[in-house]
Order: structure tokens, then sequence, then C-alpha cells
């Protein structure tokens, strides 16, 4: 490398300066490409709002080896077209969902610690749906 390229590389600015003018939160993300268990459903929660909860399985692994992983995933979407939609989506639709991830921990009725995954969809897109039967 040549003394200039060595100097210009050496009073290149940082790039690792943060833009942001709030306070830093620490929040899980995930990502899910999978296939819809059933079609989404529309519940109450306690507090009187209604929330929307599917399931989606997503594989991993070679075909004599496949192991599929489940995931409960939860969306608050207010009555209208876009919630409509997707409850209209079938079973084995392929779904492709962003969301936050939250790990919690509670105690069961033997009195034993378990912990679950809470999954709350920020964006979902339909990468595929199922073949009509006929």
């Amino acid at each position: 490398m040549s003394f200039l390229a060595r100097r210009a590389t050496a009073a290149a600015p940082s790039l690792a300066r943060a833009f942001s003018a709030s306070a830093r939160r620490d929040i899980a993300k995930i990502t899910l490409v999978g296939n819809l268990a059933a079609s989404p459903e529309v519940r109450p929660t306690s507090t009187g709002r209604e929330i929307l909860e599917y399931s989606v399985a997503s594989n991993s692994g070679p075909k004599d080896n496949r192991q599929t992983s489940w995931f409960k995933v939860a969306a608050f979407i207010e009555e209208g077209p876009r919630r409509d939609f997707l409850t209209s989506l079938p079973k084995g639709s392929t779904v492709y969902v962003e969301g936050d991830a939250v790990m919690s921990s509670f105690t069961d009725g033997e009195g034993k610690t378990k912990t679950s995954l809470s999954i709350y969809q920020k964006n979902l897109e339909v990468l595929k749906r199922p073949a009509p039967t006929e």
C-alpha cells in the first residue's frame, strides 16, 4: 500500500457515531419464514382489546432428518381490511413475519419455572398460498 493510501485510510472519520437523540432501547427482533398452522384467529384480551393470534411452523435440516419449530405470533390489528385479509389466510400459507421477541418466565401449577417466547408481529408478507383443494 502506498504512503498516500495509508494516510487517507488513517484520516478517515469513524463511522461508529450515533445519530439517535433518543435513549437506547434493548429489543430483540425475530424474522420467521414458515407455514401457517391454521388461519389466524381474533381473540379478546382481558382488557377488552382484540388480538390476532396464529402459529407459524418453520422447518430446518435435510428431508430425512427435518426438524419443525413452532412459533406463536400475536398482532394488535384494528378491525378493517387488513385484519380481514389476515384472518382469510388459509392453513399452509407460506409467510414472512418480522416481529419483536420477548422472553418471559412464569411458575406453572406444579411450582416449576417455565419460560415462554412471545412474538409480536410488526410486519407480515404472504409468500405463497396453498393450492386450492377440489
